[in-house]
């Protein structure tokens, strides 16, 4: 392998999707992760890794090889309801990875993206100002990994962002997300039940990326926490309605319920972020954050054409 470009530890949905616009743009991107990707992008200069991010001596010889540019760690479990049930593995998974490339990443600018759960959701929004109080077990560990990072690389930068959604395929062979499992699901006529009392401000996994790129890229110093939230604050079922009228769904297979008869009982009331900061940054004040009726605008054709 070539010295230089960027190496992304983690492959779900929001690593692919970074690593897949980095790589668009002409950057030679390393996904690394303990299994190979179902779905790899097809792009060229995008390539895989195996790695156990939580090995010092596996990150660290990664490193020596590659000689990155730039590290975006996107690792760790991020199944809400699963660190829940396990939070020491979670914390664990998550601050041992931090620590391994915090430690590694010398002279290459380290982005850590990080999760609105970190917060305890008595906020109807939460800005880089807000103080910390982790939602669940998921957002302690995301929070110990975030402190890690920030104590031990002096310019490294923690991108929190909110729900993030956007096109997965129905065999993707995991939970998809929100959107993703709505759309598929109203369009085979089934009903979906989903929270009507959990906000969030989502954002588009594309308009993730593109502030990420945007960041890697920023000449100078950054603050060392920023928050990308999308511009809607919605509940989970009103955002549903939107993907069923966007896709011609009935109204009706949209099933609202209380938030603790779901899987989204250990989430937060208000998993919102707003950003005191992306519009006055050079790099980012540019970038249109898209909402959630024009973000299934722009996806209802994925969904419609692979039926």
């Amino acid at each position: 392998m070539s010295a230089g470009g960027t190496l992304v530890v983690g492959s779900g949905f929001v690593g692919l999707g970074i690593a897949r616009r980095l790589a668009a743009a002409g950057e030679l991107v390393t996904v690394a992760s303990r299994h190979r990707p179902a779905r790899l992008p097809d792009v060229r200069g995008l390539r895989w890794h195996a790695l156990d991010a939580t090995e010092p001596g596996a990150c660290g010889r990664l490193v020596a090889r590659l000689e990155p540019r730039r590290i975006v760690l996107v690792h760790g479990p991020s199944d809400v309801t699963w660190c829940e049930e396990h939070p020491a593995q979670a914390v664990s998974a998550h601050a041992a990875a931090a620590a391994n490339f915090a430690a590694l990443a010398g002279d290459a600018r380290l982005l850590m993206v990080s999760t609105d759960n970190v917060f305890d959701g008595s906020r109807p929004d939460n800005s880089e100002d807000t103080p910390v109080s982790p939602a669940n077990a998921y957002g302690r560990a995301k929070l110990r990994a975030e402190r890690t990072v920030l104590d031990a690389a002096a310019d490294a930068v923690v991108l929190r962002v909110s729900l993030v959604y956007g096109h997965e395929p129905a065999d993707a062979g995991k939970w998809l997300n929100f959107f993703a499992a709505c759309a598929h699901r109203l369009l085979r006529g089934e009903p979906v039940t989903v929270p009507e009392d959990q906000w969030t401000t989502p954002v588009l996994v594309d308009d993730v990326a593109e502030v990420t790129a945007a960041v890697l890229g920023a000449e100078g110093p950054l603050p060392p926490v920023l928050h990308l939230g999308g511009p809607d604050r919605v509940s989970r079922a009103a955002w549903a309605s939107v993907v069923a009228e966007t896709l011609g769904a009935p109204p009706h297979l949209v099933v609202p319920v209380p938030r603790a008869d779901t899987r989204y009982a250990s989430r937060p009331e208000n998993a919102c972020l707003t950003s005191s900061l992306l519009g006055r940054l050079p790099a980012t004040r540019k970038i249109v954050v898209r909402g959630v009726r024009e973000g299934a605008r722009d996806l209802a054709p994925a969904f419609t054409t692979t039926r």
